[in-house]
Formats: structure tokens, C-alpha cells, sequence
């Protein structure tokens, strides 16, 4: 019992291990997938009346207003002002860029400078966190005096979210994965068949052995053992056709007795080879000179 005991107690450590990983892995993801709460959405509308306000001061205006910043949608905000002015497209992109990096949420986003009037766009560019992909053009012209409206479109948070869900996903199959080849690797190989709900239950050949109630089941019929039978027995199943040797089985079953009866355990043998002889497929044989051996033919 003790094997099986090991082999259990060691199913049960990598378990742990495994189900530990999983809960730190569910832990670091849902950090890195946190939603902008109203904090963070208040804290992005200064920055973008931060970026009025500095466009003002660059076209020479310091007293007119930054009107209140409209929120057009989750991730499109638009900046008007109180009186026409006029930018430089270099200062609008180093602005912009400078206050936005204050965004712990903002990744990529795209600015286009829109005429009050009709809406048309005068100016516009996409900036990326890898600065590679940037869009930017039409630098050092300086615009005319008008009415514009600033509007900026951020990449949605979601798209990041949805590749940490994947990764995610991926993760746990990895690790269901490990898992299942792990129990398939570990699990005793052509030595016990146990049922699924009765771990006590061995099936040697067409014989079904209860060592938990010390009894063997054949085709409906039970036959009782001696609890030392099943001692015996319970050695030979967990080393099938392999040969144990007699000192191991004196040790085993009389040692903490503190007696060893040699003929005893010829004895029990016997015994057991007659409860077992309606499987003629299984056999208790003796190795002349090294112990005895259960033989389980297919």
C-alpha cells in the first residue's frame, strides 16, 4: 500500500502546484485587463483640456476659454474653443503626444483638426506606441486663423483585453494539457486495474479483489480471505508477474509481529491458490531458489 500511498500523495503535491499556477496566472491577467474607471476617464478629460489650453497659449491666447470636453463615445473625445486661433502641426503633435503619455491607458490614437463650419478635416495624424507606425504629415506649415474642433479617437482598451483573454485561454489549455500528460505518465503501468469508484477494488484476470472487505468477487460468487490471506495477496497484485522474493513476504506480514513462522507462509500460498482456482488464468507459482510469482495470463 505504501507505493500506491507514495504515488497518491505525490498526484496530490503536483496538483497543488498546478491549480497554485493557474490562480497566479488568473491573478496577473486580470490585473493587466483592468477596465478605465471613472477616475481614469475624469483624469483623461483634464489632459485633454490640458492640450486646449496649451494650443491657446501657442496661437497667442491667454484669456479665452477651453469650453467643457465632449465625450463623443468610450474612446472619442472632442476639444472646442471659446474663439478661432491657429496652430502649428509640429506643436500639436509634440503636445499632444507629451500629455497623453501621462495616460497609463492610451496606446495608439488618432487627432484630426476639424473646420467648425462643414466639418472638414484640416489637419490629422495617428500616433502608435511603437513610433515606427506613426502618421505624420504636413509639418511646419503653419495653419490659418479659425474655428477648429480637436478631435481624438484612442484605440479601445478591448482590443488588448481580447489578447489577454486568448493568452489567457491558451495558458489554461497548456496546463490542462501538462496536467493530463502528467496523471497519464505517473499512472501504474500493466500492474493494477482499480475501479473508478472503488479504490480498494483490483481486478486480477476475471477475478475482482475487495481488499478493503477482504473478499474475492468471480462471476457473482464471493469467496471471504483471512486477513492475513489478504496481506498476501494485496503484495502479489501490486508486483503482478514479477517475482517477490520469500524473505520480503515473511518481512512484510510477520515482521511487526515480531514472530516469522517459515511454514506459515506456505501455508497462506496454498490457501490462496485454491480461493483462486476458478480463474485458471491466474497463478500463484513457485521460482525455485528466489520466491514466488502471480502468473495473470491474458
Amino acid at each position: 500500500m505504501s507505493d500506491s500511498q507514495n504515488l497518491l500523495s505525490g498526484k496530490r503535491k503536483y496538483l497543488f502546484g498546478l491549480l497554485l499556477l493557474l490562480f497566479i496566472s488568473v491573478i496577473c491577467v486580470a490585473f493587466s485587463i483592468r477596465d478605465i474607471d471613472d477616475f481614469d476617464i475624469s483624469r483623461r478629460e483634464v489632459l485633454l483640456r490640458r492640450i486646449g489650453h496649451e494650443l491657446l497659449l501657442q496661437s497667442g491666447d491667454s484669456t479665452s476659454r477651453v469650453l467643457p470636453v465632449e465625450k463623443l463615445s468610450d474612446n472619442e473625445y472632442q476639444v472646442r474653443f471659446e474663439k478661432k486661433l491657429t496652430f502649428q502641426p509640429d506643436s500639436l503633435v509634440s503636445t499632444t503626444r507629451r500629455l497623453l503619455a501621462k495616460d497609463p491607458f492610451v496606446s495608439d490614437y488618432v487627432v484630426n483638426v476639424l473646420n467648425c463650419a462643414n466639418a472638414s478635416v484640416a489637419y490629422g495624424y495617428a500616433i502608435s506606441k511603437n513610433k515606427k507606425d506613426d502618421i505624420v504629415t504636413c509639418l511646419g506649415r503653419r495653419q490659418p486663423v479659425a474655428c477648429y474642433i480637436i478631435n481624438i479617437k484612442f484605440k479601445p482598451p478591448g482590443v488588448t483585453a481580447t489578447k489577454n483573454k486568448y493568452l489567457l485561454g491558451g495558458g489554461l489549455l497548456c496546463l490542462a494539457v501538462v496536467g493530463f500528460i502528467f496523471f497519464r505518465s505517473v499512472k501504474p503501468r500493466g500492474v493494477l486495474s482499480v475501479d473508478d469508484q472503488h479504490t480498494d477494488m483490483i481486478t486480477l484476470g476475471a477475478v475482482l479483489f475487495d481488499s478493503k472487505n477482504r473478499k474475492l468477487v468471480l462471476d457473482g460468487t464471493t469467496t471471504d480471505l483471512t486477513e492475513t490471506e489478504t496481506r498476501v495477496l494485496s503484495i502479489f497484485a501490486k508486483s503482478q508477474n514479477e517475482i517477490i522474493e520469500r524473505s520480503r513476504l515473511q518481512k512484510e506480514i510477520w515482521e511487526d509481529e515480531g514472530v516469522i513462522v517459515g511454514r506459515s507462509l506456505d501455508m497462506f500460498i496454498s490457501k490462496l491458490r485454491k480461493k483462486l482456482e476458478p480463474d485458471p488464468n491466474i497463478k500463484i507459482v513457485v521460482i525455485r531458489g528466489k520466491g514466488y510469482k502471480l502468473e495473470i495470463s491474458s
